[in-house]
């Protein structure tokens, strides 16, 4: 990256990879916690639950590097992927919400997990240009609120399962969109 790069050029950058890996990470992170609440209890569908959605970053890095978008390689577009992964943080400091809550109520994990995993969409939404990091964001948090109300029971199956389905989409509409 030249010293002359602006902001705008750095978007505009950011913008022309198509961003898999992650999105694919957490697909395949938050089955696994779903097929977990499926079969198991749910103290350990918990526990399986946190493991799972743990590892997103890890696996997607992994994927990634599959997939040749590997983060903070390019120098072209180093200072947003950086940013990038400081939202993934910022998004797994938000566990310091999630674990009090899940000790006083364990089916509490689902819902908070799920939104408080899914922040750090809505700036990646920006650094990219596109809306799908916004409609990922909001829709995420609407409908997992919505299923742990309306499936008390399933909330260790039907959370995840609405968040599988919006990354389904959101992969879709990441690997489609036009590049700039």
């Amino acid at each position: 990256m030249s010293s002359a790069a602006t902001l705008d050029d750095l978007r505009t950058q950011f913008a022309c990879r198509r961003y898999l890996a992650m999105p694919i990470a957490g697909a395949i992170g938050w089955s696994a916690a779903g097929a977990a609440g499926v079969f198991l209890r749910p103290g350990a569908a918990a526990l399986a639950m946190f493991f799972c959605v743990g590892f997103i970053l890890f696996l997607g890095l992994g994927i990634a590097r599959l997939l040749g978008e590997e983060l903070g390689k390019s120098e072209k577009t180093k200072e947003l992927d950086r940013l990038f992964l400081l939202t993934v943080l910022m998004a797994s400091l938000t566990w310091g919400i999630a674990i009090p809550f899940f000790q006083k109520d364990p089916t509490s994990l689902p819902l908070t997990l799920g939104i408080l995993s899914g922040m750090m969409w809505v700036p990646f939404s920006w650094m990219m240009r596109h809306w799908i990091g916004l409609v990922h964001g909001i829709a995420r948090t609407g409908l997992v609120v919505a299923a742990w109300y309306v499936f008390p029971e399933q909330r260790f199956v039907v959370i995840p399962g609405v968040i599988v389905a919006i990354y389904l989409f959101t992969i879709a509409v990441l690997a489609t969109r036009k590049l700039p």
